[in-house]
């Protein structure tokens, strides 16, 4: 197989080799290429020491240089150059104790971890393919270099690596590899929360959201996120539901567009729902109050996975009123989005999309076209650019207080008054018509 070398990474082989070393473009640029999509970046695998490979070049970063990285840079592009290397023992699941460098590549391969990931290529000698990669990736398999017990104990991040690269690719995890991932799940505990972020973040918006039903069946997320294994194991005996909570979620999920927001906002909608459970006197479950208890610990996880405050903030709002539903009235719905938001409510017509269709067709078609209505409604609203907040109302608290009202709580009283009025009648958001309410013309009366 021919792999189409951008020019500065074939000038880099190059350089190296027409000093008398190896040189290969190696790892997950050769995967993306195989699979025809184009490599983030280019790493670039080599035989010379970190000091050979500075002496050949007239700028480079010793970004990693203990580990034996270079980055080479060409035209205020960054390529990292690395040299073979061996791991020593690994102390804390993720880092070698020491490194020793080798001249020779297949011990350098021999320490990666997954077979897709472990092929390297230049123009002089091809694929290097030591540990069947290319078969691997032809049959759809996700599968450990060697023995993958001895991978996941290098790094137990690795574990979700496998879980992500088969959501993304569409592919299934070895017997063997799943086995070690069983076993070794519990590692996942040495992995800092933001390692275990960045994984379930491309896991969650991977083209198979649904493959994070390997991560309950194979103890993952028991470690990472035990909240989901309750979701999993609660049932929905009423007639809106055919799904466990967990089950329904994943459903949700493949209904949801690949954004990070909207996915973990799925993810987390129903959450609350195994501690809110009831079961009426029929066997019925009902689930009232779930969307806050949802919303709180949707807050609490994204604060231990190390999220950021607008993730953090936007998600949790999303979760809070996953379930709005207003009566279908410009007036209702125009009082929704100040209730909830300009920014958080468009999300409304995804999420309760997705969490329809994932429900049973009890009444699916009716839900179905009141959503439709009420999107309806709203874009109505947002094209005729009406008032929903005090920062698009035509009057102004400067404006009050220049007809007689004293700043403080009673202009601030008027000013909200004056937005329900115009909530309820968009048509008289002009300065004259708000001048002239009892809202403002009764206070300024008393000053």
């Amino acid at each position: 197989m021919v792999i189409q070398l951008p020019e500065k990474v074939k000038h880099i082989i190059e350089t190296l080799e027409n000093a008398g070393y190896e040189a290969y473009a190696v790892g997950g640029c050769i995967r993306d290429s195989i699979l025809g999509r184009e490599p983030d970046d280019w790493d670039i695998t080599t035989s010379a020491r970190p000091e050979q490979v500075k002496a050949l070049f007239r700028r480079t970063i010793d970004t990693g240089i203990q580990h034996g990285t270079v980055t080479v840079m060409l035209d205020k592009e960054g390529f990292e150059v690395t040299t073979y290397r061996i791991d020593g023992e690994y102390e804390d699941s993720r880092h070698p104790k020491e490194v020793l460098f080798t001249a020779n590549l297949e011990e350098d391969l021999k320490r990666r971890d997954f077979t897709m990931n472990a092929m390297a290529y230049n123009d002089r000698s091809g694929m290097v393919d030591c540990f069947g990669g290319m078969t691997d990736m032809q049959q759809g398999i996700v599968r450990a270099v060697g023995n993958p017990a001895e991978r996941f104990e290098e790094d137990a991040l690795r574990i979700m690596r496998a879980v992500r690269f088969a959501a993304q690719l569409n592919y299934t995890i070895e017997e063997e590899t799943r086995a070690a991932i069983v076993k070794l799940a519990p590692n996942l505990n040495y992995i800092s929360a933001e390692r275990i972020q960045t994984e379930l973040i491309k896991l969650l918006v991977s083209p198979h959201p649904e493959q994070l039903r390997i991560l309950y069946e194979t103890g993952i997320t028991a470690v990472i996120l035990p909240e989901w294994d309750a979701m999993m194991q609660t049932g929905q005996h009423n007639p809106h539901h055919c799904y466990s909570v967990g089950e329904h979620t994943l459903y949700a999920l493949m209904q949801t567009p690949p954004d990070k927001k909207e996915r973990l906002a799925i993810l987390f909608h129903d959450m609350g729902k195994p501690a809110v459970r009831t079961t009426d006197s029929d066997g019925c479950d009902h689930f009232h109050g779930h969307a806050a208890v949802s919303r709180d610990m949707a807050k609490q996880i994204l604060k231990r996975l190390k999220f950021d405050n607008d993730t953090i903030d936007k998600v949790t709002q999303i979760v809070r009123w996953h379930d709005y539903k207003p009566e279908l009235t410009a007036v209702s719905i125009r009082r929704g989005i100040h209730k909830i938001g300009e920014d958080i409510f468009p999300y409304l017509f995804t999420i309760q999309k997705a969490d329809i269709l994932a429900q049973s067709e009890f009444c699916r078609t009716e839900k179905l076209e009141a959503l439709k209505q009420m999107e309806a409604i709203y874009h109505g609203i947002i094209e005729e650019k009406q008032c929903l907040s005090l920062k698009n109302l035509a009057v102004t608290g400067s404006d009050l207080i220049a007809l007689g009202m004293r700043p403080g709580k009673e202009l601030g009283e008027a000013l909200q008054e004056l937005l329900e009025w115009v909530l309820e009648h968009p048509e008289q958001n002009q300065k004259e018509i708000l001048t002239a309410l009892p809202a403002v013309t009764e206070r300024c009366k008393t000053e």
